[in-house]
This record gives C-alpha cells, sequence and structure tokens, in this order.
C-alpha cells in the first residue's frame, strides 16, 4: 500500500479480463499474432490476478484508433445552407402565425428545405471521401 492507503497493484476484474482478451482475439484476427501466441496469451489473460499483469499482455500490440463519427456540417457551405434553411422556416413559421390559417401548413416547405440541407451535406460528405491523390478522377 501507498502512503494514501491504496493498494499498488489493483486486482483485476472478470470485464479486465474480457476485455484484454477481445485484445488478444481481435490482434490474432488480423495476423499480429500466431495461433500459439494467441493460446498462451489467453491463458496468461486467464491466470492473470492483477491488472499490471494484464497490461504487460497486450503493451507489444497496437492501440487501437477511437472511432469518429463523421462530421455531418463540417463545410462551410452546409452550415450557411443550413442558417438559411432556419431563417427562412423561422420566417415560415412567423407568416403562418399572422395569417390565422388553422392547420400548419409551413411544414411542407421546412420539409424541403431540411431535405436540401441533407442531400447538400451528403454530397458534400462524399467529395470529401474521394482526394485527388487517390487516384480517382473527382470533377
Amino acid at each position: 500500500m501507498d502512503a494514501n492507503g491504496i493498494p499498488s497493484r489493483l486486482r483485476a476484474a472478470d470485464a479486465d479480463r474480457e476485455r484484454v482478451a477481445s485484445l488478444i482475439q481481435a490482434a490474432g484476427g488480423e495476423g499480429r499474432l500466431t495461433l500459439e501466441e494467441v493460446e498462451d496469451r489467453l491463458s496468461a489473460v486467464y491466470s492473470a490476478k492483477y491488472t499490471d499483469e494484464l497490461a504487460t499482455l497486450t503493451s507489444d500490440l497496437p492501440k487501437s484508433a477511437p472511432k469518429r463519427r463523421p462530421v455531418v456540417f463540417a463545410h462551410r457551405a452546409v452550415r450557411i445552407h443550413l442558417a438559411v434553411a432556419v431563417v427562412l422556416s423561422v420566417l415560415l413559421i412567423a407568416r403562418w402565425t399572422v395569417s390565422g390559417v388553422p392547420f400548419f401548413w409551413p411544414v411542407m416547405p421546412m420539409f424541403w428545405l431540411a431535405m436540401s440541407v441533407l442531400v447538400h451535406a451528403r454530397v458534400r460528405g462524399a467529395r470529401r471521401r474521394f482526394e485527388p491523390e487517390d487516384g480517382v478522377a473527382v470533377a
């Protein structure tokens, strides 16, 4: 124990062992480890008592990159398009409230405004995936 009363070595939980085992199995599936290495490491994982023992079993494997969500409205033109659509929607709703019509007629123009923004974002996203150095002609 250290000066604060916290144990210097923490006991591994089943969830810790399962997490490390899945990393090892994934590395074996990618071809980074041989079948014998996978078997040896998995047996060491399930016999490990402390978390530092688990860390040494995956220290030579590359860290997995965090999954990033694609940014839908990343391009400046799409953000401007979205801002214009929002302003137009607000104006349509204001006109509807002033007109006194009992049904909400701005729903259809607002729907088409939203669809135009989504299509624009989709097209811009598709253009971002293909760079000229990839060998793909971009018009």
